[in-house]
């Protein structure tokens, strides 16, 4: 399998481009452009005391702190090195074999199957209905693999990421429920990922008791702005959580990462300074973007959208000509279930945004290159 890389490479850029990694505009990761919270920023600058002991194992304060957050009790998390550690331990720890995939999405589900020796089966939304995850069709899906004489493992999982990367669209939380529980019945896991639903309080369901074998993953990346600590979480029964546990390396999460990310969670301005922002400056450059002749841009839950790039434009070469600017956006071309005029851009802060868009028409004007 072909791996597909993830944005947010800036320091790659910078040494290709010979600039400083402060002089470029990073649209290919999805960061909260109002940045991380103050509260965050002072805990990390008074972090030094911290860094004498080794972190805490149990990551007891964040866990106590999300348990309250989410009323839910501590022992149904797990904090992990970013959710990207969590992703690589659930083949392993719940012994998933053959995963059904809700695509296009994220490379690193099917990069974490095929790393524990798994399978990956792929139910594509229909670009016609734009990129809708098809909930309805999984349960056919699954009837049909299990009566398949292929020799492959029969289903044993299935993935959603919702709102979901690239396309940004999110399934009502009901909808998911009904999903898991359905999953559930069949003796099967349900893995959840709500990294992006910070943006989307409508997708979440974590506001309700958990249906058993399924597993939410979160993340402090996105929303929370801190991608350079590496901090997620996992959200299960507290035996599932146990068992995920038995396979996470010591002391997964350190102490700043710990503290700082426990700051950003209880800093609830911070929280509504960014999601009105959001709102208001997602729809104002998604209405810009329109405007862009030939381009679709596809509806978002989330802080990034999707772009379809006119009949004739490729994704790739419109990333090169960008990144030799110093704009950097995400290429989807490779995305299973996109198609080669895909690209993906965060929302930023709107001087940033314009400038992307002054580029954008200039390049679309003359091809892409």
């Amino acid at each position: 399998m072909r791996r597909i890389g993830h944005g947010g490479d800036v320091y790659a850029a910078a040494r290709e481009l010979g600039r400083d990694l402060h002089r470029l505009l990073d649209f290919s990761a999805s960061i909260n452009p109002l940045g991380p919270s103050p509260a965050a920023v002072r805990t990390l600058r008074g972090a030094e005391a911290l860094l004498g002991h080794y972190p805490d194992p149990a990551c007891w304060g964040l866990r106590q702190a999300l348990a309250a957050y989410w009323h839910r009790p501590s022992q149904e998390f797990l904090v992990g090195n970013g959710s990207t550690e969590l992703i690589h331990l659930l083949p392993r720890t719940l012994g998933i074999r053959h995963l059904l995939l809700i695509g296009p999405t994220f490379s690193e589900y099917a990069e974490a199957m095929t790393r524990s020796g798994g399978q990956v089966t792929m139910l594509m939304a229909d670009r016609a209905d734009g990129y809708r995850p098809p909930l309805e069709l999984v349960l056919a899906a699954l009837q049909k693999r299990r009566q398949s004489a292929s020799g492959a493992y029969p289903i044993d999982a299935v993935l959603l990421c919702n709102p979901n990367s690239p396309t940004g669209r999110a399934c009502e939380a009901a909808a998911v429920r009904t999903l898991a529980r359905l999953v559930a019945r069949r003796g099967l896991w349900c893995v959840v990922d709500e990294t992006f639903a910070e943006y989307a309080d409508h997708a979440s369901i974590l506001s309700q008791p958990l249906p058993s074998r399924t597993v939410v993953l979160r993340s402090f990346t996105k929303f929370y702005g801190l991608p350079g600590l590496r901090v997620g979480y996992a959200v299960a029964k507290p035996g599932v959580i146990a068992q995920i546990a038995t396979q996470q390396p010591p002391w997964s999460v350190n102490m700043v990462a710990q503290q700082t990310a426990l700051a950003a969670l209880l800093d609830v301005r911070h929280a509504g300074r960014s999601l009105g922002f959001m709102e208001r400056e997602r729809a104002r450059f998604q209405k810009a973007l329109t405007r862009l002749p030939g381009c679709t841009v596809f509806p978002s839950a989330a802080n990034f959208l999707l772009i379809e790039l006119p009949v004739g434009q490729k994704a790739a070469a419109l990333v090169a000509a960008l990144r030799r600017q110093g704009l950097l956006i995400r290429d989807c071309s490779q995305v299973p279930g996109l198609n080669g005029r895909s690209v993906r851009v965060a929302v930023r802060p709107r001087a940033d945004n314009d400038r992307l868009l002054r580029a954008l028409s200039v390049l679309l004007r003359k091809g892409g290159a």
